[in-house]
């Protein structure tokens, strides 16, 4: 090890002689060493002995190898393990590599190969250590996956995500339209064991309802009208990665209580087949409600809920945290630059100054658009405020200064006056709307689509 104190194993194997024989020859071998007869045993000896690696047999009495690895993936994540399997096992060993073990060794041991893979195995080990106490730097300057942020806010949301990122665990990534929920999700996959399988990520408000059980689960050539071949669900698709589920209270309810099964059970069945198929993904799943509130409503299943929100990471609006204002805008304007080619470098005082003064509704993504007007606009390396839009701003109208809500008026239609007033002032432009609004652009549409189907009161 880079400090110089040994390697710590723990053997797991149920036939004694075996164990014995293998503790014997690892400390010969200079490492330390502890024991443990089954599954359950090396889970008590896990918060003592702090193994780097754990050598484990496949087949035990009371926990097998392969719970030992699932349970080790959410307890003890940063914990290496090397499978032991006897003949006739190799397929499960193989599915336990997928599953994040390091690697299988066939019985009778060859003590070669097994020394070997506990060098390659610890190396990996060191490496990844390594890269934990960079990310932490880079945390330290602000900066995680391609989060930024120095505040007191976004320093929490690193710290949280850094901590869940290992394990198995379904996040609920919680807060308003534009403040960065997908990249949370997508920083989590990244610092995840996951990050070389797929992340698949799903907006459950741009799906219409009819085709939303297809889009999840799949469906079978001829299950329904127009399924002309088989397609592949979500959970397919990020079979041993990460799915995210955007948008998780737009989910129509009979969906979200196949989604709990399938979830529970780790099993799903494509739409017309009487098969189905195992799968391993890591669900996020994100919401710009208040889960609370989605759930008193109905829009929530409150089992699913809780399914889901074994970790809630709340992202803060952009106005709680514009002390990051200046990172934000050096990294957004780093990533427009290679987009388009252009050469702002920087943003003129003037204009930092009316970006610190403004509420920012649309968050992050509003900050990301005006900038990306700009840049697309300026023939200088320095934005200025002739290249920001001239409504960049305007306040939506409030009760003082020109939205009047007279007494007697139900919520209903205030709530429609807002509407509509608010889409006169982002020029019909519905993703803007539905930003500054705080709700879903499928919301937005629906209730539009109401009001023009109802005469005005």
């Amino acid at each position: 090890m880079a400090n110089g104190k040994k390697a710590r194993v723990l053997i797991v194997e149920d036939d004694v002689s075996e164990r014995g024989g293998l503790a014997e020859l690892l400390t010969a071998w200079g490492y330390d060493t502890d024991t443990a007869g089954d599954g359950e045993d090396a889970l008590s000896k896990l918060p003592a002995f702090e193994p780097h690696v754990v050598i484990s047999d496949l087949r035990m009495p009371k926990m097998t190898g392969m719970e030992l690895l699932r349970r080790l993936r959410d307890e003890a994540p940063g914990t290496a393990l090397i499978m032991l399997t006897g003949q006739g096992t190799v397929e499960e060993a193989v599915e336990a590599t997928k599953l994040g073990a390091f690697n299988f060794i066939e019985k009778p041991i060859d003590a070669k190969r097994l020394q070997v893979e506990l060098r390659n195995c610890l190396e990996r080990h060191e490496s990844a250590r390594q890269l934990e106490i960079a990310h932490r730097r880079l945390r330290d300057a602000g900066v995680l996956g391609r989060l930024l942020g120095h505040s007191k806010p976004m320093q929490a949301v690193m710290a949280l995500i850094e901590q869940v990122a290992p394990s198995s665990a379904s996040v609920l990534i919680t807060g308003e339209s534009g403040t960065g929920k997908e990249l949370a999700a997508r920083t989590l996959h990244a610092l995840s064991p996951r990050k070389q399988n797929p992340f698949v990520a799903v907006n459950c408000a741009a799906i219409p309802e009819s085709l939303m059980e297809s889009e999840i689960f799949g469906h079978e050539k001829g299950a329904f009208t127009g399924a002309t071949e088989r397609r592949l669900g979500c959970f397919e698709l990020a079979d041993t990665g990460t799915l995210l589920l955007d948008e998780i209270g737009e989910m129509p309810m009979a969906t979200q209580a196949k989604l709990l099964r399938v979830l529970e059970d780790s099993r799903v069945r494509r739409l017309g087949s009487k098969q189905e198929i195992s799968v391993d993904v890591r669900v996020l799943a994100a919401t710009n409600k208040v889960p609370e509130d989605a759930v008193a409503k109905g829009q929530l299943r409150n089992d699913l809920y809780f399914r889901l929100n074994v970790v809630q990471i709340d992202m803060p609006p952009l106005r709680d945290h514009l002390e990051d204002l200046g990172e934000l805008v050096s990294g957004i304007l780093e990533d427009l630059r290679r987009k388009h080619g252009r050469s702002v470098q920087s943003v003129d005082e003037e204009v930092l100054e009316m970006f610190r003064h403004h509420s920012w509704p649309g968050n992050v993504r509003e900050l990301r658009n005006t900038l990306e007007r700009g840049v697309v606009v300026s023939a200088d390396t320095v934005l200025r405020r002739k290249d920001v839009s001239a409504e960049f701003g305007r306040r939506v109208a409030t009760a003082d200064d020109g939205l009047r809500l007279r007494p007697g008026l139900t919520v209903e239609q205030a709530e429609r006056r807002l509407i509509l007033e608010t889409l006169a002032f982002a020029n019909n432009n519905k993703t803007r709307a539905a930003g500054m609004l705080g709700i879903s652009l499928k919301t937005l549409h629906n209730k539009v689509k109401d009001y023009e189907s109802q005469p005005q009161s």
